[in-house]
């Protein structure tokens, strides 16, 4: 590797010290004078028309400033998917409508001086409704004479999407290649079963919080816990309809995202209570409001079929998911071609391949972004197929997917067909270290000891499980980030970016980028994100996109800005440009030794001849979405009388090309892996006959805690992207793709039991042990 002086290296965090010591203000820390607080009133009803609803008690109310509902507010559809314009989801949503969708579904605010008069007003409202059957069974959806939930003038942007609400069909797509049919009269082995991931909440410690005020120029500034900060102004500007010059999104800290906050879920309603009251607001959501009218992960029925030869080959394989919206659509139709377009590249010698994919609606709540955004729905049953496969035929599962995965220089037919929610192109894996990934892990779990040794002690045994995984950064030809650069005159520079850093580092990652294309220390970059007035246009942070799209839009930008300074160099050596090069923080001239320092060199241009400030910008969009693999190896013990699955050591080698920032590399990674455990394991929402969630707080929602943490390893695979900055690639969401099924088939390892429903809980494992008659 290239010996960087920025990159490749453990800087610590531009905002470490001020984090420990609570400095950064976070969304609630900002201090507004006098605002208006906001309280909803939230549907009891899965599904449910409005007959009548009458506020007139809640505006009467001393302290109350303003009450709105699906009367007194624009009709105007939208879709909360935080995504590039056109955005591919349907346009199902309202502020506020006549029918709710399920329990939480919003049908009313109440803005007021406190938040106790508030939620007192809320109370006072009378609805009157229609109750309505209610349709909670993904498999009943498209069925005839079932509950249709959007039946109004919903629509979606892109002609080719197929969206038909009247079969409560947020999305379809399938394509099919090669014959399967013929390939599984010809395979010796066919083996199919159905595989089950269920709704779960992102569990982010800072809830929703948005805060609206007025600058000095009567323009609307919403101070927002948001991933996408651009997306929101252009959303609250359209359902609004104030002009986006009137409107300004500062992001500050942020704690937790995960996807949940690539919604743009609140800020329409605290912009409007705003701008119509003159006054400041704000919302500041509870715990349960988090959990009931938020985002889950998309809850998904997989249908896998896979025919292979004796000696290993996959002749074909037939995917059929089925995935639950939930009430609306937003991130359904690009979630559920991620559960293609990220999963099946992985194994590419497969010439028969029919895959189809249908999203619905239900009324359960919204399904959105979620960390691992489909692939980790996909990974879950594939992997423990093919652990199934491969114990049938007597094959290492390692061995095998070192032999099937798809190399440097290879490309899959999946490419050319499918994209995140869109028509998919062509393009060619540049780097693959996942053969190097599976050995670094294989070795430090102990694989070969450990497989199948059929370890006991007592009523617990022990087993070892894998699992590999792919996802992608951004989404090509789609997907931008944007930088501003400028110099000052002690050769420090400040760089804007409109990328969003939730906790991930992003921040000091493109500082990092930034000070190895200018050759300076990397405390001499200042950085500023997040803000629409201030920083270039940035999809924000999603699609593990921040390192290498906005990453590569920073390199750009440093190369041009480290051109103009050459270019100021060159006049004051009066010489060629062509015969100075960059060495730490000076131009060299490389015939005669002669040096500038960035200091001179800034004075010279803000103060000597042709004065000029030194700055420039930079966008960039990738045609390609370059892979990042990793594989994960877990020993699991399992208790067969209380049926407690404990993960003892869980193993991810990661290949993200280039680690940046290797120890915060190591964090996401390591992040992800608990997320994917706890997932897996214990995180689980549970309804009530009605859909109505029952444990909506972390005192009935079981989440993984420090005190349950697992022995976890990570290992950086190194490699190098071309196409990546400095031969990054991505890190922050595939990891989690892929320590469910590991544990799964250390599950399967251990006592002979397939687990096919997350999450794992003690009761699902005893009743299939009771099956299996293990004790």
């Amino acid at each position: 590797m290239t010996n960087y002086i920025n990159v490749g290296k453990n800087k610590e965090k531009v905002d470490a010290l001020a984090l420990a010591t609570g400095e950064p203000l976070f969304t609630d820390d900002f201090f507004l004078k006098d605002p208006l607080h906001i309280a909803f009133l939230y549907s009891p009803h899965a599904h449910a028309r409005i007959k009548s609803i009458d506020t007139s008690e809640a505006e009467s109310t001393p302290g109350v400033a303003l009450v709105l509902t699906y009367k007194n507010t624009p009709r105007v559809l939208y879709t909360s998917a935080g995504q590039s314009y056109p955005e591919l989801p349907p346009y199902d949503m309202y502020m506020f409508d006549e029918k709710v969708r399920f329990v939480g579904d919003r049908v009313a605010l109440v803005a007021a001086e406190t938040l106790e008069i508030a939620k007192e007003a809320v109370k006072k409202i009378k609805v009157e409704y229609e109750v309505l059957p209610a349709l909670f069974d993904i498999e009943k959806a498209e069925k005839d004479g079932a509950p249709v939930l959007h039946d109004g003038d919903e629509h979606t942007l892109i002609s080719s999407a197929i969206y038909k609400p009247e079969k409560n069909l947020v999305a379809r797509i399938s394509f099919i290649y090669g014959d399967s049919k013929k390939g599984f009269e010809e395979s010796d082995l066919v083996e199919e079963a159905t595989y089950y991931t269920h709704n779960a909440s992102h569990c982010a410690l800072e809830t929703h919080v948005v805060k609206a005020t007025f600058d000095q120029y009567g323009r609307l500034v919403l101070i927002t816990s948001t991933q996408v900060p651009f997306h929101t102004r252009r959303i609250v500007s359209s359902v609004l309809g104030i002009p986006i010059s009137k409107i300004r999104v500062i992001k500050p800290r942020i704690g937790g995202g995960f996807g949940s906050k690539q919604e743009v879920l609140f800020e329409p309603y605290v912009a409007l209570v705003a701008w119509r009251t003159k006054r400041p607001a704000q919302v500041v959501t509870s715990r349960e409001e988090y959990f009931i009218s938020g985002r889950t992960r998309h809850a998904m029925r997989s249908k896998i079929k896979i025919g292979a030869k004796k000696d290993g080959t996959i002749v074909a394989m037939e995917i059929d998911d089925l995935m639950n919206a939930g009430a609306y659509g937003p991130h359904g139709p690009t979630v559920l071609s991620n559960t293609g377009a990220k999963v099946l590249p992985l194994f590419n010698k497969i010439n028969n391949v029919p895959f189809f994919a249908d999203c619905v609606y239900t009324n359960l709540p919204v399904g959105g972004a979620y960390r691992g955004y489909g692939a980790t729905q996909g990974f879950f049953g594939l992997n423990q197929h093919i652990d199934h496969i491969t114990r049938l035929l007597g094959i290492d599962m390692a061995n095998f997917v070192k032999k099937w995965h798809i190399k440097s220089g290879e490309t899959s037919e999946v490419f050319k067909v499918i994209g995140e929610g869109k028509t998919g192109h062509e393009q060619f894996v540049t780097s693959c270290k996942l053969s190097e990934c599976i050995d670094a892990a294989a070795q430090v779990i102990g694989w070969k000891e450990k497989r199948n040794a059929k370890r006991r002690e007592g009523d617990k045994f022990y087993g070892a499980g894998m699992a590999v995984a792919t996802q992608g950064p951004g989404i090509p030809l789609v997907d931008m980030g944007g930088a501003h650069m400028k110099m000052n005159e002690d050769g420090s520079f400040n760089l804007h970016v409109g990328a969003t850093d939730i906790g991930t580092g992003s921040d000091t990652v493109l500082a990092q980028i930034a000070a190895e294309a200018l050759r300076v220390p990397f405390e001499k970059i200042i950085v500023y994100s997040s803000d629409t007035d201030m920083t270039p246009y940035d999809v924000g942070a999603y699609a593990s996109s921040t390192t290498y799209v906005s990453g590569n839009a920073v390199k750009k930008c440093a190369e041009k800005v480290a051109s103009q300074i050459l270019d100021v160099a060159s006049e004051m050596f009066e010489c060629p440009k062509e015969e100075l090069s960059l060495g730490l923080e000076k131009v060299i001239h490389e015939k005669s030794g002669r040096m500038l320092s960035f200091k001179d060199i800034a004075y010279y241009a803000f103060y000597t001849k042709n004065q000029f400030q030194i700055e420039d910008s930079a966008s960039f969009v990738s045609p390609v979405s370059p892979f990042p693999f990793c594989a994960t190896f877990a020993e699991a013990e399992v208790d067969v009388k209380t049926g407690i699955v404990k993960p003892l050591k869980v193993v991810t080698a990661m290949d993200c090309g280039v680690a940046v920032n290797p120890k915060l590399a190591e964090g996401q990674v390591e992040g992800a892996v608990l997320n994917s455990i706890s997932f897996s394991l214990c995180e689980e929402y549970l309804f009530d006959e009605s859909g109505k969630v029952k444990n909506a707080s972390f005192w009935d929602y079981k989440a993984y805690k420090t005190t349950d943490l697992p022995d976890i390893v990570t290992i950086l695979v190194p490699s190098f992207e071309d196409f990546g900055p400095y031969g990054a690639k991505s890190v922050g969401e595939v990891a989690i793709n892929t320590p469910g099924p590991a544990i799964a088939n250390a599950i399967y390892d251990a006592v002979g039991v397939r687990m096919y429903n997350l999450p794992i809980t003690p009761e699902r494992l005893l009743k299939a042990l009771k099956e299996k008659d293990i004790s």
